[in-house]
Formats: C-alpha cells, sequence, structure tokens
C-alpha cells in the first residue's frame, strides 16, 4: 500500500496497526528509528492489569489507583482527568517525539552544531523569543534541501522511547493525535508516516528552497505557520480546537514553548526524557521522565475505550 493510501486511512482513524508496523519497517535505518516498548513499560503495564477500568473516573481516583508511586506536578491529579476525557493529544517533537532537537543534529551535519545548539538552549529555556532564535538558526546553517535529505539519511532521528507505543494507544482508542513543533515539516513529515500520524496534524515551520537549483538551496522560512513566533503553540492548539469542536485537549512537550499551549490546552504534560528544563518542571500540571504511565492512564481510564 502507498503512503498516500495510508495517510487517508489515517485521516478517517482507520490506520491499521499491520499497516503502521510495514510503515515503521520502511523508515526504520532510514529516517528515523522507531523504539521498542521498554520492558520498564511492559511491567508497569502487567501490575496495573487488576485494576478496574472505569468511566468517568476522577483524576485523584486515577492517581490513588497508581499505589504509593510519587508523581511530580502542580496538579497531577487534573491532568490525569484531562488525559482519560481527551478527544486529542498534541506532542510537540524535539526532545519529547525524538531523542534530540532536529535543528541541533541538522546544524551538526552542517558543520555548525555548537553555535546553533546555543540558540536552541536559550530557546528551549524561554530565554529568547523563539522567532528571534529561528530566524538566528536559519541564517546561520542555510540549509539545502539536498543537505536535509542527505541529514536524515545518514543520521536518522531516535523516537524516545515508549512514544510509539503511546501514539498507538491514543490511536486505537480514536483520540486525535497532533505534532505541533517549532522544527521543520520537511524534517517531521517522515516520522508522522512512520507513526501513521496525517499531515494534517501537523502544524510545523516551512522552509523555502529554490527548486530552481540542482540542490534546492535555502531561501527562508515561512513566518505564517503559528510556531514560527513565540506563542505559537498556544495558537496552534486553539486552531486545532475550533476547527474539531475538541472539549478536551492535552500538550506534551519539553519546553517553554510547550507550557504556553496550556490555556488553551486543558493540561500541560511536561516531559523530562530527554531533558529537564526547571521551567518546565515548574509550571507543568504534571511532569514525566518516561511516557509508560501516560500509557497505563490511556488504556485503563480512556473514556474512549471500549
Amino acid at each position: 500500500m502507498n503512503t498516500m493510501n495510508c495517510m487517508k486511512l489515517i485521516s478517517v482513524n482507520f490506520c491499521s496497526r499491520n499497516l503502521i508496523g510495514s510503515v515503521r519497517g520502511l523508515h526504520k535505518g532510514r529516517s528515523f528509528v522507531s523504539s521498542t516498548m521498554s520492558s520498564k513499560h511492559l511491567i508497569s503495564t502487567r501490575s496495573f492489569n487488576s485494576c478496574r477500568i472505569l468511566s468517568g473516573v476522577s483524576g485523584s481516583d486515577i492517581q490513588a489507583s497508581f499505589g504509593n508511586m510519587e508523581f511530580e506536578g502542580n496538579d497531577v491529579a487534573a491532568a490525569m482527568e484531562a488525559l482519560a476525557n481527551a478527544d486529542a493529544v498534541c506532542f510537540d517533537v524535539d526532545s519529547t517525539v525524538i531523542q534530540e532537537e532536529g535543528i541541533d543534529v541538522l546544524a551538526e551535519s552542517l558543520g555548525k552544531g555548537e553555535e546553533v545548539a546555543a540558540w536552541t538552549k536559550k530557546a528551549m529555556d524561554g530565554n529568547t523569543k523563539f522567532e528571534d532564535a529561528l530566524a538566528a538558526r536559519l541564517d546561520i546553517i542555510k540549509p539545502s534541501r539536498a543537505s536535509i535529505e542527505k541529514c536524515l539519511e545518514d543520521h536518522p532521528l531516535q523516537l524516545s522511547p515508549g512514544i510509539d507505543g503511546l501514539i498507538e494507544s491514543l490511536q486505537d482508542r480514536g483520540v486525535d493525535v497532533y505534532l505541533i513543533s517549532g522544527g521543520f515539516r520537511i524534517m517531521i513529515e517522515p516520522l508522522a508516516r512512520t507513526l501513521c500520524v496525517g499531515r494534517t496534524n501537523i502544524i510545523a515551520n516551512t522552509i523555502f528552497f529554490d527548486e530552481s537549483t540542482p540542490t534546492g538551496e535555502y531561501v527562508g522560512f515561512c513566518r505564517d505557520e503559528p510556531t514560527s513566533a513565540d506563542m505559537g503553540k498556544p495558537k496552534a492548539v486553539q486552531q486545532i480546537k475550533d476547527q474539531n469542536g475538541y472539549e478536551t485537549i492535552v500538550m506534551v512537550g519539553d519546553g517553554a514553548t510547550d507550557a504556553q499551549a496550556k490555556p488553551p490546552a486543558d493540561a500541560f504534560i511536561g516531559f523530562g526524557g530527554v531533558a529537564v528544563r526547571e521551567a518546565v518542571r515548574e509550571k507543568a500540571c504534571w511532569f514525566i521522565r518516561d511516557f509508560d504511565t501516560m500509557t497505563a492512564v490511556i488504556e485503563k481510564f480512556s473514556k474512549k475505550n471500549k
């Protein structure tokens, strides 16, 4: 089955897990490397199997079902309840869905790693406006289409452990999944195919290339994308809410720009599995360091469980 047919299936939520496995197989070792579900996740899921599946359970009851497990966050119970009732979950990509910052990987491949990484840290820590950091980094590396494609071939981006299982659990229950990123669409679309997320469920930055040149030289980026500027992620989440009529939506990410998404997101789940940013940890309703407990909440308490 070709990619276009896969994407048609994605758009109507009939994407089979067998198809996803085939797509992952096609991409493994190329643009992206899929993680396998960790043994930690398998253990936590099995130990949770004795819990009764409840409909409309409160966040405090969900949290209590994990016994003496300790959690971080300002309102963990509310975040768990929002996740269990989510119509859609939005994920940041860099250092959340994948284990690195895509622009830093690209910069390193072009010999500009340290210079660009310094700007990335400023943006993720909230110490500079995102639009300034984005423009500065692109001006440093000026990536061509050919250089991006070669980077993805030579340096496959690594999915964070457990993210594929979490997204699969959400999709199996009809919870819509979105990728909202300050990164680049050209780098994210292969990842989205791996995870069976449709192109229309990606909000990311578009790089402009001069297609009249053999390598597609860099000529700029689209400044109209919500994620090209500071406060872009709340705009993106609001756009998703308005267009789809969702009642409950959750944002998951590692950076200061992700924390900005609540509101309009009903909960912000901070992710520290790749990098722990104190500003994010302090603002998160629920701060996690892996995706195991999120997956357990969905599998046991999602309002869309059959």
